[in-house]
């Protein structure tokens, strides 16, 4: 797969590659090297490619915790691709891949970067890939059942956070119905 994707990035006009074995190959290279864009496999071995995801996000000696990730897969069961993208991914490919799928990822993460989501249970782009007006019914709950869920008292005084209102409702858009 390495080649083949090799092949179509040299097609395609790139020369600067850089090419790792497995996650933990990738992230020395990244080390030592500016990298634009991640290409990566979900099933590597001993590091996959979610738990790679989110040592770049994550890792505080990370070099680019922003860095476009390409996944690519052959297994697309929805619970992979969700942990994928909450791993922070910030595009997916299913295997068989074409060359101008690939070549439109590329371009679609350089022409139109998601901002960075940086909060207590996600790091990576933004998951919302559009804006979407809600026009239904109040799909939160009341402020004092939203506390309760998290074990505060509604009364209480809690700790100013310094999550921002964006990254309040990306934490809460994944745990509220």
């Amino acid at each position: 797969m390495r080649q083949l994707v090799r092949k179509m990035l040299h097609g395609f006009g790139v020369r600067n590659l850089m090419e790792g074995s497995d996650g933990s190959e990738g992230l020395e290279i990244m080390g030592r090297e500016h990298i634009d864009i991640v290409i990566c496999d979900m099933l590597m071995d001993p590091l996959d490619g979610s738990d790679f995801t989110r040592t770049v996000r994550t890792a505080g000696d990370s070099p680019n915790p922003e860095v476009p990730i390409i996944m690519i897969t052959g297994h697309t069961e929805p619970w992979r691709i969700n942990f994928a993208r909450d791993s922070g991914v910030t595009e997916i490919l299913a295997k068989p891949i074409a060359g101008q799928t690939l070549m439109h990822r590329m371009v679609h993460v350089i022409e139109s970067p998601r901002r960075s989501i940086s909060s207590l249970t996600y790091t990576g782009p933004d998951r919302r890939r559009r804006s979407v007006e809600y026009k239904g019914v109040d799909r939160r709950k009341s402020e004092e059942s939203q506390a309760a869920a998290m074990g505060f008292d509604a009364a209480e005084e809690v700790e100013e956070s310094t999550l921002s209102n964006d990254d309040v409702d990306a934490l809460f858009d994944n745990m509220t119905a």
